[in-house]
């Protein structure tokens, strides 16, 4: 059907497709399970720096409230300059790049911040993030819990911008201050930024290595279906040749068939035919009646050539198979056969209500004629079974009979030209042809013939 895709390119999209289909599935479930490992991964690598982080806070904490404690317990009578002494040490407490604490008081008023001086004395109750959020009031409120941890954003001081932060704070109950330190985590971010674009570099390696591995095996695929096209292909026009050459091998045979007979016999009959009428035209002309019977000759020798005109055009193109068609062509000929070899017969004739086409018709009387002609001469049968059954896009023909058989394998050689004249009339029409014959057991003879859609 014209516009329809050539069933070998579908094999191959049916080859291709599905590797490529799975190949993609597999490889999409595999990087989706990477990425989630991956990101698992991660979130445990950082909640371990960030305990590494508490740890680290809550021990310069813990220094800072020994260097304090003694003042505080100290301060007596005199608590202004025992807060005042706090102050300063808190202040000169410093470690790493951007390492100081601070203090406040219960209100949010800043007391300590050795890093933003200006901030000293400042109400930052409700200072705010760029988010919105609180940050001193979750500090002062954690402080006053018992102290712990809290993550917000404040300035960088030593690249003087914002990062999150993770605070420490605890509360000097006796004063009612809240002081603490934090440490800043955007290496920790940084970390995991590295780790992620690493995680994703080598995902996109994966792809593209399942990519062209994909592509490769696909190319592969092609090409080993190119070849093998190419290859069916050479075979393909090898048989057509070969085909071909059957084709005119039986052709030639036949015109050599019909050119002896009608040299052997139409040729001779004619020839006869005129050396009589010459006889008798001489011995009329001379007087004598005998010439009489010399015409009379020469008419029976003539009679004889019609009929034999008759068979060889019979043979060529049997007229009964155009009038009445294959069933009583057929329904004949084994009629004929019966009565002049005493082989009884069983018949099995189903054919369509409709003609099938000429070259199936003539084929198949050829096929039966042929068959009768070599049970006749050879077989020493005393039944046959024709059997012709057909179907929607085949018809098949089979024959059986009960002779003296012979071996086709011992004898493939030798086979007459009658059985292989069969094969090719079989081939011909892209059928299939069989036959199985044993010493004694008789001769069988399949074929099928294709019906092609006119």
């Amino acid at each position: 059907m014209t516009g329809s895709m050539p069933l070998k390119i579908k094999i191959m999209l049916l080859a291709i497709l599905p590797m490529v289909m799975v190949t993609t599935l597999t490889t999409w479930l595999g990087s989706k399970g990477a990425r989630l490992l991956s990101e698992q991964e991660i979130e445990i690598f950082e909640e371990s720096l960030l305990v590494s982080k508490r740890r680290e806070l809550k021990h310069y904490v813990e220094m800072a409230q020994a260097s304090i404690r003694p003042v505080i317990e100290q301060a007596g009578s005199n608590p202004a300059a025992a807060k005042a002494e706090v102050k300063r040490i808190l202040h000169e407490l410093t470690f790493g790049e951007d390492g100081y604490f601070f203090a406040y008081n219960r209100e949010g008023i800043n007391l300590v911040h050795p890093v933003q001086p200006e901030l000293v004395g400042e109400d930052l109750i409700d200072l705010r993030d760029y988010n919105g959020e609180f940050i001193i009031r979750p500090l002062l409120r954690i402080a006053a819990e018992g102290g712990g941890y809290h993550r917000y954003l404040w300035k960088k001081p030593s690249r003087d911008v914002i990062e999150e932060k993770l605070g420490y704070v605890v509360q000097i109950p006796e004063w009612g201050w809240m002081f603490g330190t934090g440490l800043y985590i955007d290496d920790i971010s940084t970390e995991l930024n590295k780790i992620r674009t690493e995680v994703n570099k080598n995902i996109r390696e994966n792809l593209f290595t399942v990519s062209v591995i994909v592509l490769g095996t696909s190319l592969i695929i092609v090409l080993l279906g190119l070849a093998i096209n190419l290859h069916e292909s050479r075979l393909a026009d090898g048989r057509l040749r070969a085909l071909a050459h059957r084709s005119i091998l039986f052709h030639v045979h036949e015109r050599r068939r019909f050119s002896r007979e009608l040299h052997d016999g139409i040729n001779q009959l004619m020839v006869s035919v005129l050396y009589r009428m010459e006889l008798a035209q001489r011995k009329l002309t001379g007087g004598d009646a005998k010439g009489l019977e010399d015409l009379q000759a020469g008419r029976a020798v003539l009679n004889e050539a019609i009929q034999e005109v008759r068979r060889i055009s019979h043979d060529l193109r049997p007229s009964i198979l155009d009038d009445l068609g294959l069933a009583s062509a057929l329904g004949n000929l084994l009629d004929q056969f019966s009565e002049r070899t005493a082989i009884r017969i069983r018949r099995e004739l189903e054919l369509p209500d409709k003609r099938l086409p000429e070259d199936i018709e003539m084929t198949l009387y050829r096929l039966i004629q042929e068959a009768l002609t070599n049970v006749e001469r050879h077989a020493d049968a005393s039944e046959l079974i024709v059997k012709l059954d057909h179907q929607r896009d085949a018809v098949k023909l089979d024959l059986r009979d009960n002779g003296r058989g012979f071996d086709p394998d011992a004898n493939r050689h030798l086979l007459g030209i009658g059985l292989r004249n069969m094969r090719e009339r079989v081939e011909l029409l892209g059928g299939d042809y069989k036959i199985d014959s044993g010493i004694g057991e008789g001769t069988r003879i399949r074929v099928r013939l294709p019906i092609k859609a006119p």
